[in-house]
């Protein structure tokens, strides 16, 4: 028996293998393959360093690299997402993902080790930029009222990604060594290689019929619309500032061993981040969105600065897993809140929200390289602030993180005191 729904013709489960519950599966597994690709990179940074003797700052290109890449494909997706199709696009997403991985271990040890790494990251950010515009909205899209717990449910596999990433790769690195890294992105390569497989055979529905969205200039000419992209930038930055240097931060500054500094850094990162995310899922219905934003943003700036001014290296470590927790609900809850604000959105909506993000993660991640790097010859007054150590210049570079979650914060007031004044956009 066959049943149509917004536009698709699917099947019921008995008539079909796979339904809607294999579709929620394939989106898990696609957000552990962007948690793969945005997260394996940053554990061989030192590697990247000391084996090719690639410098800090070309690390920090790498990295915005990533994120433009990303940002690129945003915007074609705002306007071709739709008109090639969800499962073309999620699937070549995939495929994308899995080269970047394959080349990664291949590349640097054939061509200049630079140019290779960043054609790997490349082709991982076209991945990465494909399912994040994708997936939310394939999960939007399915049967169901609970959205905004949904929502953190699907964000809370990003982190579950990120964590078996930082503890199977650590396990690696110790049984294998880590001057064998290059094997490793090949194994991280199963994932979306059976992912691409999987996409091809779910269910996928449409989030919104064309004739029912919101047209672009009618989002672009409201000023709600304008804050909640003003709110994506500062989540994005609030996140990937601390996520894609906690590894770093951990094994050169505070100077313990890599598998140490992988568990106490990124790892506990992504634990905490996924707490808050399945959490929120949990309570959503008691909490509003905005409210846990607002304290989530709160929290996070308390976690930077405790990071930056601990005395201790243990505390400073505590302070990257509360930002874990921190920044968790910023950008789903973002997304859930700009949905419920535009619900006839449709793709171009996330595509946007996740145009702004990428910017915000891009440019705070490689800011927080930039400010480090020049903070070895400058900045004597503030490093006097600092407790003494090698990691003061990567902590002036945190420090200055600090101002990205403090946007979250005006974002949200300014956006509270908009709400007031406006209704709805149907």
């Amino acid at each position: 028996m066959a049943v149509i729904w917004k536009g698709h013709i699917t099947k019921k489960s008995s008539d079909m293998k796979f339904t809607e519950t294999h579709t929620l599966y394939a989106s898990y597994l696609g957000y552990i393959t962007q948690a793969t690709i945005n997260n394996l990179p940053p554990l061989l940074f030192v590697s990247f360093h000391d084996q090719f003797g690639i410098p800090l700052e070309q690390i920090s290109l790498l990295i915005t690299m990533n994120f433009m890449i990303q940002i690129i494909i945003d915007l074609f997706s705002i306007k071709y997402a739709d008109r090639i199709g969800y499962r073309r696009c999620v699937v070549a997403a995939h495929i994308f993902s899995a080269l970047g991985l394959i080349l990664l271990g291949i590349l640097p040890f054939l061509i200049h080790p630079f140019a290779g790494i960043a054609i790997a990251m490349a082709m991982n950010a076209v991945g990465g930029g494909m399912t994040e515009v994708l997936i939310s909205p394939i999960v939007e899209s399915l049967p169901g009222e609970q959205k905004a717990a949904a929502m953190s449910i699907l964000h809370s596999f990003y982190c579950w990604g990120h964590m078996a990433v930082v503890i199977l790769s650590a396990v690696y690195f110790s049984v294998i060594g880590t001057e064998q890294w290059r094997y490793l992105p090949f194994l991280w390569a199963i994932i979306p290689i059976f992912n691409t497989w999987f996409f091809t055979r779910v269910p996928l529905y449409v989030l919104v019929e064309e004739s029912e969205k919101v047209p672009l200039k009618k989002l672009f000419s409201s000023k709600i619309f304008w804050i909640l992209m003003f709110i994506m930038l500062f989540a994005g930055a609030s996140e990937q500032a601390m996520g894609q240097w906690s590894s770093y931060f951990a094994e050169k500054g505070l100077g313990v061993s890599k598998t140490l500094g992988d568990l106490l850094g990124p790892c506990a990162f992504a634990l905490t981040m996924g707490l808050s995310r399945s959490f929120y899922a949990k309570k959503s219905s008691r909490i509003k969105i905005q409210h846990y934003i607002l304290f989530s943003a709160a929290l996070s700036v308390f976690a930077y600065l405790l990071t930056v001014f601990a005395p201790y290296p243990i505390l400073s470590l505590a302070g990257c897993a509360i930002c874990g927790y921190s920044v968790g609900m910023l950008w789903p809850g973002v997304y859930s809140l700009s949905s419920q604000t535009y619900p006839t959105g449709g793709t171009a909506l996330f595509a946007m929200l996740a145009l702004s993000g990428d910017i915000g993660c891009g440019a705070g991640a490689g800011m927080v390289g930039i400010i480090a790097n020049a903070a070895q010859n400058g900045f004597s007054r503030l490093r006097a602030l600092i407790p003494s150590g090698t990691e003061a210049e990567m902590k002036i570079g945190l420090l200055f993180a600090a101002l990205f979650p403090t946007g979250v914060l005006l974002g949200i007031f300014i956006l509270k005191h908009a709400s007031e004044k406006n209704t709805k956009v149907h």
